[in-house]
């Protein structure tokens, strides 16, 4: 599949596939060899014509009256998403969010592989967390630049989060997932992605009071 073509997902589809990824392989396990876009659509309560043109984006190709052989269309899913190959991350902030986040073996399912943490607080440095030993946050660039790590995840206070920013793009690190509420200033070529968690409880607030929610 070429770039262009995977540049051409838009966010919505890009959040579906996840979840089709997780149906998939929990029908896998349940001894399904076969999977057609119908069936997906009604497990997850979405408009087949929707899913049908999400699952052709990746590539796969069904067959007819059967629909996807089940080990292609997770294996495409994977390769459109960059989950086939587990990439490497750093994350910076061992706080509550940052030690659970550490914790989270789901990670690797889906790509990913925070093999290093790092914080600027002496009590922890040092200390073994999830069986990562926490770093001095000033060794961050070097370790980065000498292990080619892509990726960094901020889960420090927000008044610290462009500081350590600024010292995983020193190190080479080319995309950066902020946890805190801060607004990072990045090059052009650095990718942010920001998880606002309190947008998502407003959200969440909101749909509660008004006690509906849009499908």
């Amino acid at each position: 599949m070429s770039e262009l073509e995977r540049k051409t997902a838009g966010v919505p589809t890009l959040k579906r596939l996840p979840l089709y990824l997780r149906l998939l392989r929990q029908m896998k396990e349940a001894g399904e060899e076969y999977a057609s876009g119908a069936v997906v659509a009604r497990e997850l309560g979405l408009d087949p014509i929707v899913v049908r043109k999400d699952l052709a984006i990746t590539g796969a190709v069904g067959r007819p009256r059967l629909g996807f052989h089940m080990d292609e269309i997770i294996t495409a899913i994977e390769n459109f998403l960059g989950w086939s190959n587990t990439s490497d991350a750093f994350l910076a902030g061992v706080g509550n969010l940052g030690t659970a986040l550490l914790g989270y073996q789901g990670f690797e399912q889906h790509g990913m592989c925070i093999v290093a943490a790092f914080d600027a607080n002496p009590e922890i440095i040092g200390q073994k967390i999830h069986g990562k030993t926490i770093l001095n946050i000033n060794k961050l660039p070097t370790l980065a630049k000498r292990m080619h790590v892509q990726i960094g995840i901020i889960t420090a206070t927000a008044s610290v989060a462009q500081g350590i920013a600024d010292t995983m793009i020193a190190g080479g690190i080319r995309g950066i997932w902020n946890f805190t509420p801060a607004k990072l200033n990045v090059p052009k070529h650095v990718i942010l992605q920001r998880e606002d968690l309190a947008s998502s409880l407003a959200v969440l607030s909101h749909r509660l009071l008004i006690g509906h929610v849009p499908s």
